[in-house]
């Protein structure tokens, strides 16, 4: 089968630091023109400097390439998540794809129309209302009138500007450009469709309708390139996913495995120790106890982004004023409202560690990390055993989790499952009270359950 997207050695240069002429009157032009034998003049060996090149008013600057050498191939009706840090050449990439942008060197190959929806507003007409804005793009992305007539009340529904169709989307909020350009893009029939971190504009409900679009699309047999960093949503919605670094890819396969690298390339700035002794937050008690905190994953790397159902592991350093020889300590794991879903202590596991003076750490570890994809917080308590609390501090390391295969099944949960995650075993009865099973007598597979 013949990729549906081939890219080839793609390379994206631009120049960077260039000093661009003022507007120039026909005078300047003139004398311009008659200095320049004698700047030429100036150039040679022995005659002038080499800084007077840059005195026509143009530098030549810094070249920066935004892609090298970049090369991958898409099949018709995948789903590929393009992922990467801040300035790693995401978006360079899908302005070329997107024919915006002309590369400096390489090939690409697109067989099917192509929609983009790269930056709120793209393809709309400030003076047009939000029904001609629909024909307008529409026919931007290659659509007969026709096809658009027959998919426009479904844009429009989707868009749910009803109450707006006719007012010039110049007064529309940058949410409401955001939904009429998606159900543009999204219900016109086009074999390609590319999607930027755009949808992050909209708000939570819009995400996820946008989202359960793509997952339609995607299978229906549309191919998507889908760019974001929101982990869980590529993670949900993607087969496949290119990582991109400094312009070039470092890696490309399955959502799982390309997510973790890069997330191992967000540790270099992201997981470092936090320092609770200038902690923002609220501290409480008489003796301070806590002097840092960081999160480690299963590799023992620091991160504070951890998968669904990876071991965990909480590191604490102790005040170097701490003296206290026998401690008791507790960890609260809140969700992003500030409810309590569970409690880590010493005391519920029998181990109350005897610590000297100068002992710098304590660590609490997690085989598997029961929670669902989201953001929560650390609240960290300590004392002396037998006693209240001596130092509290609230939400003292927030973390995220991102969502993984965790039942081994192929299916991802998300935040709808509830506050925990929880493997369960489920049988049918027949009315004799025997266990029914297939006709080769298999035993039911183990499935799943949310508390």
């Amino acid at each position: 089968m013949n990729p549906i997207i081939k890219v080839e050695n793609l390379s994206k240069q631009y120049r960077i630091g260039t000093h661009l002429d003022t507007y120039r009157t026909l005078r300047d032009t003139i004398m311009a023109a008659l200095a320049a034998p004698w700047r030429s003049l100036r150039r040679l060996p022995g005659l002038g400097s080499s800084h007077e090149s840059s005195r026509d008013g143009k530098s030549a600057g810094e070249m920066f390439w935004a892609l090298q050498n970049v090369s991958f191939e898409v099949q018709p009706g995948e789903v590929v998540g393009i992922i990467g840090r801040n300035g790693a050449g995401k978006s360079t990439l899908l302005k070329v794809l997107s024919r915006i942008t002309e590369p400096t060197s390489g090939r690409v190959t697109l067989r099917g129309r192509v929609g983009s929806l790269l930056e709120v507003g793209t393809g709309f007409h400030s003076e047009l209302t939000g029904r001609e804005n629909i024909y307008l793009n529409g026919a931007i992305l290659g659509m007969s009138q026709r096809e658009i007539a027959r998919k426009f009340d479904e844009i429009v529904a989707f868009a749910e500007i009803d109450q707006f169709l006719d007012t010039p989307v110049k007064r529309y909020s940058s949410g409401m450009y955001v939904r009429l350009a998606f159900a543009v893009a999204a219900h016109l029939e086009l074999e390609i469709l590319i999607v930027d971190e755009v949808l992050a504009v909209g708000d939570t409900s819009f995400q996820r309708k946008c989202l359960g679009k793509m997952d339609e699309a995607g299978h229906s047999g549309r191919t998507i390139l889908y760019v974001s960093h929101n982990m869980a949503s590529v993670l949900n919605l993607c087969q496949k996913v290119i990582v991109l670094d400094t312009g070039r890819v470092i890696f490309a396969g399955t959502a799982e495995e390309g997510v973790r690298r890069y997330m191992g390339l967000c540790h270099a700035t992201r997981g470092a120790k936090i320092d609770l002794l200038s902690h923002p937050n609220r501290r409480h008690g008489s003796t301070p106890i806590f002097g840092g905190i960081r999160m480690l994953n299963g590799d023992s790397i620091a991160t504070d982004c951890i998968f669904c159902g990876d071991a965990l592991t909480i590191e604490l350093a102790l005040h170097p004023a701490c003296d206290i020889a026998r401690l008791s300590f507790a960890i609260s794991v809140e969700d992003g409202s500030g409810c309590k879903l569970m409690t880590l202590a010493t005391y519920l596991t029998d181990s109350v560690p005897t610590f000297l003076p100068r002992a710098p750490r304590i660590r609490c570890h997690l085989d598997a990390l029961p929670l669902p994809p989201g953001r929560y917080a650390l609240t960290l308590s300590a004392g002396p055993v037998g006693v209240p609390w001596a130092d509290t501090i609230d939400q003292a390391l927030w973390f995220e989790v991102l969502s993984t295969d965790y039942y081994g099944n192929g299916r991802m949960p998300d935040a709808n499952f509830g506050n925990y995650l929880a493997l369960s075993r489920w049988e049918i009865l027949d009315h004799d009270a025997g266990v029914r099973s297939d006709g080769a007598g298999a035993r039911l597979a183990d499935s799943v359950s949310t508390l």
